[in-house]
C-alpha cells in the first residue's frame, strides 16, 4: 500500500485529522486574540485619514508578526513551548520564564479542533466533504470564541464562508446549488427582518449585522431546509444559556449576549445531523 493510500485509511485518517485539527488549533488561538486587534487599529487609522491627521505608528501587528509571546512577561513562546497541548501539560499551565498562569482556554480550544478534525474525517471519510467540514468547523469555533469576547463576528471570515460556501456546492458537496443560493439568501434576510422589527418595536438593537452574514453562511453550506432547525436551536441553546446567566450570574437582562455561538453549534449540529434531526422533528409535528 502506498503512503497516501495508507493516511487515507478509514482507520488512519481521523488520527491524522486529529493532529491536524490539534495544530490548527494553535493557530486558531492567535486567530482569536489577534483579528480583533487588528481590526482595531484599521478603524483607528481609517478614523485617523478622515480627521485628515497621520495614522499614528505602530509595530507590525499581523497574524504571523510578532512571535506569540507571554502576556505578563513577554517571554517569545518557543516551539518547543507551542505544542498544541503537550506543552501546556508539561508547563504545568504556566509560562516557563515568569511562571505565570496560562489560560486553560488555549488548550480546549486547540482540542475543539483537534476532535473537530477527527470526527468529520470519520464521518464524511476521505474526499472533499470532510476536509471541507472541518474548515467550516474551524471558521465557527474562531468566530464563536471573538463573538463571545468581543461581540464581534469578523467580515474576513464570515464572507469567505459564504462564498465558499456557494462554491462547495456547484458540486453537490453538502446540498445542491439552488438550496445553497437560496439558504444563503434566506439565511441573511430571515434575521435581517428580525433585527429592523425588533429595533422598529422597542428602539433598540436585538443584534449585530454579523449575525446576518454568520446564517447566511450556514444556509450557503447546508441549504435552506436546515435554517429552520439552526434558527430554532440556537434561539433555544442561547435562551436557556441566558436564563442561567441571569440566576447563576447575576448577569442583568440589559447585558448584551453573543448570538454567533450559538449559530454556530447549531450549524455544527446541522452540519452532521440535521437531515435526521429535521425529518424527526417534522415526523412530531
Amino acid at each position: 500500500m502506498s503512503l497516501i493510500g495508507s493516511l487515507t485509511h478509514p482507520t488512519v485518517f481521523p488520527w491524522l485529522c486529529l493532529a491536524i485539527g490539534l495544530c490548527v488549533g494553535s493557530f486558531l488561538n492567535v486567530v482569536i486574540y489577534r483579528l480583533p486587534k487588528i481590526m482595531e487599529r484599521d478603524w483607528q487609522m481609517q478614523c485617523a485619514e478622515l480627521r485628515g491627521e497621520e495614522p499614528p505608528g505602530q509595530e507590525t501587528f499581523n497574524l504571523a508578526v510578532p512571535r506569540s509571546r507571554c502576556p505578563a512577561c513577554a517571554h517569545p513562546i518557543s516551539a518547543i513551548e507551542n505544542i498544541p497541548i503537550a506543552s501546556y501539560v508539561a508547563l504545568g499551565g504556566k509560562c516557563s520564564a515568569c511562571g505565570a498562569g496560562i489560560s486553560p482556554r488555549y488548550p480546549l480550544i486547540e482540542a475543539m479542533s483537534g476532535l473537530a478534525g477527527a470526527y468529520a474525517a470519520w464521518h464524511f471519510g476521505f474526499g472533499l466533504a470532510a476536509v471541507a467540514a472541518m474548515l467550516f468547523l474551524w471558521s465557527m469555533i474562531a468566530l464563536s470564541f471573538i463573538d463571545f469576547d468581543t461581540q464581534l463576528l469578523p467580515d474576513s471570515i464570515t464572507l469567505p464562508l459564504v462564498w465558499g460556501g456557494l462554491l462547495l456546492n456547484l458540486n453537490g458537496t453538502f446540498t445542491d446549488l439552488g438550496s445553497s443560493v437560496i439558504g444563503a439568501a434566506a439565511g441573511y434576510l430571515s434575521l435581517w427582518c428580525v433585527y429592523w422589527g425588533f429595533k422598529f418595536a422597542t428602539g433598540k438593537e436585538g443584534m449585530g449585522f454579523g449575525d446576518f452574514k454568520l446564517l447566511a453562511a450556514v444556509g450557503a453550506w447546508l441549504g435552506w431546509q436546515m435554517l429552520p432547525f439552526v434558527v430554532l436551536a440556537s434561539s433555544f441553546v442561547g435562551a436557556i444559556f441566558g436564563i442561567g446567566l441571569m440566576l447563576v450570574a447575576k448577569r442583568g437582562r440589559n447585558v448584551p449576549i453573543p448570538f454567533g455561538p450559538y449559530l454556530a453549534v447549531a450549524g455544527a449540529v446541522a452540519l452532521f445531523w440535521g437531515k435526521p434531526l429535521t425529518y424527526a422533528y417534522m415526523k412530531l409535528l
